[in-house]
């Protein structure tokens, strides 16, 4: 990876708060826990996205065999470490602080095992794809702890996914236009990131207490608290008053502005699509072929 200087904004309208709730744990996968904030009863979709999953798994638990078609993965590694394999054949794991952008495009049957004993615990998101791009060929990108562009000032520590922030730029391609940001702020420090305006943008409150908006004065928000921001703002201004690190994910996107239907793990524009998705699964065709004789070494044993 090659860091690539960008100008540095200021916050001149720091967008509001406009919905707040907490991801309680749920069942997942094989005996895996997630906290769903995105893609649950309270939040089905916030385009472009349409799940995210603070998840905890450890082995024998997991998620087994299993398809995707017609938007993204984007897995992140907070603790431990995640096996993958696919129908294609590629294979390989995930580790701390690692990253995995996966485009399912028009079919990809895959499984995500823990590497190793004790908990493993990560964040998963899903990017919508436009109709344009649902059945493209199955991509990854992947990138290593090691190789994440990071940047550090006045208190701020910001580890860029996906987009820019403190003056640094993510190589990382997005076909739907993503932000990703893994943000620390030591104590008193100060964050100002410009969101491009019709972006969706939200926080994701991962460890710490943090006050967020557009006053300083608001209640601290803890670990696993979800925060949609609203419009009218040029960006997000976060403080942290606490005498621990604060430490958040901040996610936007440019909205599709398409129909969403969805049944599981397929995502398309219509009901027909969906009912040829099952179809094209069921019979093994139309982007599925490899399915046909393929189990994950995971499954094997």
């Amino acid at each position: 990876m090659v860091e690539t200087e960008v100008f540095d904004s200021v916050v001149n309208v720091p967008r509001p708060i406009v919905r707040k709730f907490q991801a309680r744990p749920q069942r997942e996968g094989v005996g895996a826990v997630v906290r769903r904030s995105i893609g649950r009863f309270e939040l089905k979709y916030f385009d472009p996205f349409l799940v995210l999953d603070e998840f905890s798994v450890s082995a024998p638990a997991g998620f087994p065999d299993h398809p995707h078609r017609g938007f993204e993965t984007v897995t992140y590694m907070l603790q431990g470490a995640i096996t993958h394999e696919d129908f294609a054949g590629h294979k390989g794991a995930i580790g701390v602080g690692g990253l995995q952008w996966m485009t399912a495009g028009r079919g990809i049957v895959h499984s995500e095992m823990p590497a190793s004993q004790g908990i493993q615990k990560g964040l998963q998101l899903w990017i919508n794809l436009s109709s344009k791009h649902k059945m493209i060929e199955p991509r990854y990108q992947e990138i290593e702890s090691k190789d994440i562009i990071e940047a550090e000032k006045n208190g701020v520590k910001v580890r860029v996914i996906a987009g820019e922030a403190l003056g640094k730029k993510s190589r990382v391609y997005t076909r739907t236009p993503t932000l990703y940001l893994d943000f620390s702020l030591k104590t008193g420090a100060t964050l100002q990131q410009p969101i491009p305006k019709s972006w969706n943008a939200f926080v994701y409150v991962l460890e710490g207490e943090g006050i967020f908006g557009n006053s300083r004065s608001s209640s601290p928000v803890t670990a696993h608290h979800l925060l949609l921001l609203g419009h009218g703002g040029d960006g997000l201004m976060a403080w942290n008053k606490s005498s621990k690190l604060l430490r958040f994910v901040l996610v936007g996107g440019e909205p599709l502005g398409e129909p969403v239907v969805q049944f599981g793990p397929f995502v398309m524009n219509t009901q027909e699509e969906i009912d040829q998705t099952i179809q094209d699964f069921d019979n093994c065709v139309n982007g599925f072929e490899r399915m046909k004789h393929w189990q994950s070494q995971a499954m094997i044993d």
